[in-house]
Order: structure tokens, then sequence, then C-alpha cells
């Protein structure tokens, strides 16, 4: 059997046998961490042989995530990241200075460690833990940075102790599960906080500001809030890169800043990965900020983010974007209505556990719409996301399929007319597909 083929089928294999949150919704949870740290008691406790950072919080966590593994990759450090969920392939969830885990890894992995699967039934999020753990410590690396998957409390990735633990911000988001208030869901995610490990939160709410505090004193762990250390002002921006001056508070001191993480709202991100940069370097890491802002420039190609308002194609302009909360398809619409087209159009679909009609209310009514259900059980048919659009004056046509819905729409753009792909990673990913943008090295 060929190495391809065997990945397909341990990936068919994980996929049949463990419950998997992105496609079957909060029946996949498991309600506590015992999974894991029978997992990883079996593995030998890999996630103590690593030093790391852990990364919670709504929105921001993934390019967060990236971008600090960027500034340790770029310092000359052996930098793991754990991300989720992944939009085309497995193993964008596990990478090494950017690469992902060979195919052959994975077969392996899962191979040498069938009975134990077997015998603890994991969830498909707590085997993957269980897996980059066990990729990081095997590698010898000198830092991880690990994103949390859902809140943060009971989140599998929590049986770490970090040099550093970082909230990017606060919003609504699975409320179903983490709290239907703000400080309801700010108490899952601080359940990231360790005893006297630092915490920085990228952004200051004040119905969570209280949560933040008073279990920052229980813990006895540092508070740090990114906007207290550092000021970000746009100058400029291309397709493919944002400019901004950015001055450190305490000492005034202005940088240039040049990223190619073009999304408007990331300005909140680089704050946040400032003041990481800077607590830091107390843990004997030569980091500067200077290096940071140089590896700030070349995100996407040192870690292989993806689908953070990520440029596809110039002419027609064709752009995607994994938001799929209010508050993160705010930010998106407000920078999608600075884009030129003489037509705009949107491909979208969400998830079924998602509050649909609140996000539609935000969708702009003068575009063509083309609406799809990306291929997993928990996404929401087309055809009652065609009725929840038309409530909401939205106009366009259904499509059974996200490459269906591409295509017809590519088709209908002439080149100076724009596209804009989002409401879900799954959506964005089987674009990402569908239009072949999408290469995945091998170690």
């Amino acid at each position: 059997m060929t190495v391809n083929a065997a990945y397909r089928d341990t990936l068919e294999y994980l996929f049949a046998r463990l419950p998997m949150f992105s496609r079957i919704g909060k029946a996949a949870l498991k309600p506590d961490l015992s999974n894991t740290i029978k997992m990883c008691a079996a593995l030998g406790d890999p996630q103590n042989k690593f030093k790391s950072v852990h990364i919670a919080g709504t929105n921001g966590k993934g390019s967060t995530s990236h971008a600090l593994a960027a500034v340790f990759q770029k310092a000359g450090y052996k930098t793991g990241l754990y991300t989720s969920p992944h939009l085309v392939d497995f193993r964008e969830r596990i990478r090494i200075n950017g690469i992902p885990v060979s195919e052959q890894w994975v077969v392996e992995f899962v191979a040498r460690h069938k009975q134990l699967i077997e015998e603890t039934s994991p969830s498909f999020f707590e085997i993957t833990v269980a897996m980059a753990f066990d990729a990081f410590a095997e590698a010898g690396l000198d830092i991880a940075v690990i994103e949390t998957g859902l809140g943060g409390r009971l989140d599998s990735t929590n049986v770490i102790t970090p040099l550093l633990s970082i909230i990017t911000n606060i919003s609504y988001d699975h409320k179903d599960l983490l709290g239907d208030t703000l400080a309801a869901i700010s108490a899952e995610k601080a359940g990231i906080m360790k005893p006297g490990v630092p915490v920085i939160i990228g952004e200051q709410h004040d119905e969570t500001e209280r949560v933040f505090f008073e279990r920052s004193v229980h813990q006895n762990s540092p508070l740090y809030y990114a906007e207290s250390h550092w000021e970000m002002v746009r100058t400029g921006q291309t397709a493919t890169q944002q400019h901004y001056k950015a001055v450190n508070k305490a000492d005034y001191k202005m940088y240039d800043v040049y990223t190619d993480l073009t999304g408007n709202y990331q300005q909140h991100n680089i704050k946040t990965v400032l003041t990481a940069v800077q607590l830091l370097q107390a843990s004997n890491f030569n980091i500067t900020i200077e290096g940071a802002i140089d590896a700030l420039a070349a995100v996407k190609s040192a870690t292989g983010l993806m689908g953070r308002w990520d440029v596809l194609q110039q002419r027609p302009f064709i752009i995607c974007d994994v938001a799929h909360n209010t508050a993160g398809l705010s930010g998106v619409f407000a920078q999608w209505q600075l884009v030129p087209g003489v037509k705009k159009a949107v491909v979208a679909g969400f998830v079924r556990d998602k509050d649909v009609a609140e996000a539609l209310a935000l969708f702009p009514i003068d575009a063509d719409y083309y609406f799809c259900n990306a291929a997993i059980p928990r996404a929401l048919p087309v055809a009652e996301l065609m009725v929840m659009a038309a409530e909401a004056g939205l106009n366009g046509q259904g499509y059974p399929s996200v490459a269906e819905a591409v295509d017809a729409a590519r088709a209908a753009m002439s080149p100076d007319d724009a596209l804009l792909i989002t409401g879900s990673f799954f959506i964005v990913g089987e674009a990402l597909e569908a239009m072949k943008m999408v290469e995945i090295t091998m170690t």
C-alpha cells in the first residue's frame, strides 16, 4: 500500500471511529480532560517535554498563533504549531517550523497507538491534541504555540503548563456550550490561566475585565492588556500587505510594520503578538521587537496560514475569510465595503449551530449571493439557508455544493468584479480545494 493510500485509510478510520465536533457538533465533546490525561500518560506525558505558549479566544487566536510561531521561527528556534480546524488537509493542524508532519508519521502514529485509541475512545480533537504533543516531544522543540479548540477550561489542550497564556478577545460564539453572556464565555476562556503564569488579554471589554482580573488574582498570574502596551495606526494597504505605525506606550518608540496579515482586524492580533514578545524575553528567548516586525512581513509563507482575508486572485478579485460569527463577520464586511468592484458577489454557507439569522443581518443587500452547504453533517442545508436569506432581504441562488457555488460565481464574473467566500472554515476549505489553491508540503 502506498503512503497516500495508507494515509487516506488512516484518516477514514479516524473520521469514522472518533466523534468530530467540526462534523457533528457538541455531541462530539467530552465533559472533562480525563481522556486527554489518560492518552498523554500512555504516551509518556509528551506535553511536559517542551515549552509552550497557550492561546485561546473567540476570534483571532489562529492568526495570533501563526504570527507568534513566525516570530520564533524567524529567530531561529525550532517551533511547533498546533491549530484547528484544518481547511484542506488534516496535517495543517500539526506543524514544525511551518511544515506539516508527514503522511507517513500520521499513519505510523495511528498504527502504533490503535489499541490505545480503541480502549480510550477519544474524540477526534482529543486524539489530534495527543498526536501533536507526541510529535512535538519527538522533534525536540524549543517552543510550541498551542491554540485551543473551543473554550479553554475543558479544552483538551488545557493539560499543558505554558510559559505564557494569551486570550485574544471575547465575543459571542458557541453560546449553547460556553454561555450566553460575555462574562460566562470569558470564564470558560479564563480556564487556561495557570498558577503564576503571565496572561495577555488582547482586547478589553467592560463585561469581561472583572472575570479576568479575579481569575488572575486567584491564580497569582500577572495580567497584561495588549492595548495598554501598544498602539497601532494603519498608514497604507495593498492587496497583499498592510502598513502600520506601531507605538510602544512604555517608551513611545515608533516602529514601521509591514505585514502580510491583510485583514483590518489583524491590528489587534499584532498588538497581542508584540506584547507577547516583550514578556517572553524574560524566559530567555532571544527575540526582539525588531525581529518580530521582520517576521510579521511573511507570516503566511512561514507558517502556512490560510483563509484570513486571503486574496486568492487579483483580477477578477477573489478573497476568502473563515469568519463565522457576528463579531468576525462584522469586521470582514466592514472591510468588504471598501473593496472596489463593478459587481460584487458572495459565496456563503454556515454550520447549523451558529446564529445564522443574526449573521445574515450583517450581509450587504446589494450583492449577488451564491448560497451553499459544506459536505459535513453539521452544515446548515442550503434550502434552509435560502429561506433565512430571503427573510434577510438577500437575493441569490442556492447550490448543493461549495464547488458548484464557486464555479457559478466565477463564471459570472468580469475582470473588474469582486467575490468574497465566507461563513465557515468548511466553506473556505472546500472552496480552496475547488479552486486548487492549496498544496500541502510533506516533511
